[in-house]
């Protein structure tokens, strides 16, 4: 392996590191990964890898994955260098700048899909790809005015899982649903309403999606209006919600075994 010793920390190649904070790299499509469970697995992914900014320690510790791509720059510094280039402290000894994958086609998506209406949290996005993942429905279909999988704390919380998922950003909601129906899928909105169909009753179809909402608010009434059903996972009297990550989990797996 080739290190670059660092001599001044504000070289161009750098600057990336000093942006250390979500959606700072919007531009260039780029994204920032730290700590090694994460950008190891991020590392074993097909993705474009631009440097990668570490300790000698955790070159080491991973030479034969390292060695093993063809990464531009691999920068070498101490953790307190590092803790001086991002601005604070850091629990980790490594960081690494790649560039986004292309979006997977919507008509090229699997035919289990996770898809997110509002989803508000960076972190609830990275759950939600992990246990996606976790479960094997590989096709992530997210919305662009939301926090994007591959921000840094989303990366972080699904550990770098969401590069095994086929991701789709769509831009209208009520467009992205009708083309989805007309490729065949049948659409389930995870909501608890009036008309709502108890999880266990479910009839899993061949090809479906499972459409969950916003945190605070769910999913909209015009929005469910166009869904195929509405389902709702069956809980004790006086509790009214599941956190979203656990409901979709409970979701997906009850889909993927009951198909």
């Amino acid at each position: 392996m080739k290190f670059t010793n660092i001599e001044d920390i504000h070289i161009p190649e750098l600057e990336i590191y000093h942006k250390f904070r979500e959606n700072a790299f919007e531009g260039d499509n780029s994204f920032l990964a730290d700590s090694p469970k994460v950008v190891n697995l991020l590392l074993e992914a097909d993705l474009q890898i631009k440097s990668i900014l570490a300790t000698q320690e955790y070159y080491e510790q991973n030479a034969a994955l390292i060695e093993s791509k063809n990464i531009p720059i691999l920068f070498v510094a101490q953790k307190k260098e590092m803790e001086k280039i991002v601005g604070h402290s850091l629990h980790h000894n490594c960081m690494m700048h790649g560039i986004r994958p292309s979006e997977t086609q919507l008509d090229k998506l699997d035919d289990h899909i996770l898809m997110l209406d509002a989803i508000s949290s960076t972190e609830n996005i990275g759950s939600l790809a992990r246990s996606a993942a976790a479960l094997g429905v590989n096709s992530f279909l997210v919305p662009s005015n939301g926090p994007h999988p591959y921000g840094r704390r989303a990366l972080r919380v699904s550990m770098g899982y969401v590069s095994r998922l086929k991701v789709h950003i769509y831009e209208d909601i009520f467009v992205t649903i009708q083309n989805l129906k007309e490729m065949g899928y049948k659409i389930f909105a995870a909501e608890i309403t009036k008309d709502s169909t108890p999880l266990m009753q479910v009839k899993i179809p061949q090809k479906w999606v499972l459409l969950m909402g916003h945190e605070g608010y769910g999913i909209s009434g015009e929005i469910l209006e166009i869904c195929d059903e509405v389902v709702h996972i069956e809980m004790q009297e006086g509790v009214k919600s599941f956190n979203v990550g656990v409901a979709a989990s409970l979701l997906m797996y009850q889909f993927k075994h009951r198909a």
